[in-house]
């Protein structure tokens, strides 16, 4: 977008000439502007002092960055949940898959127990290693 030629001050000053009491088509021969671009700063800016312009500007520049954050976690959001289940899906087993995996080593969970004895060591047989851990 092209830039002004005029600040925010100078088409507040020029529209107070307008309102003033001075003929538009004088203050636009005057400033060398359009009666079109006139009367659109005057849609823009009607009413508004040097103060309150500033603040539009802060408050515009403020949503914009919002937006753009917003924008941001808004596609940093699904990338996340779609990770975090893939992961979920690879590691946690069904409810169904665990019962099974237990019944089918129902025998050498016994072995195993009888093994630790009342102490708890660890089983260092290679069948269990890797085997798939109930997560809550």
């Amino acid at each position: 977008m092209r830039k002004s030629r005029f600040t925010e001050s100078q088409i507040l000053a020029i529209l107070g000439e307008g309102e003033a009491g001075l003929a538009v088509a004088e203050v636009c021969r005057k400033h060398g502007i359009s009666s079109a671009t006139y009367y659109q700063w005057k849609s823009k800016y009607a009413g508004m002092s040097a103060n309150e312009l500033k603040r539009v500007k802060e408050l515009e520049a403020e949503n914009s960055r919002l937006k753009r954050m917003y924008a941001d976690l808004a596609l940093e959001n699904p990338a996340i949940k779609d990770v975090l289940s893939r992961k979920l899906q690879r590691r946690q087993p069904s409810v169904v898959q665990w019962r099974a995996w237990c019944l089918s080593t129902a025998s050498l969970a016994a072995k195993l127990v009888r093994s630790w004895g009342s102490r708890g060591r660890r089983c260092t047989n290679p069948r269990w290693i890797g085997r798939p851990r109930m997560r809550q």
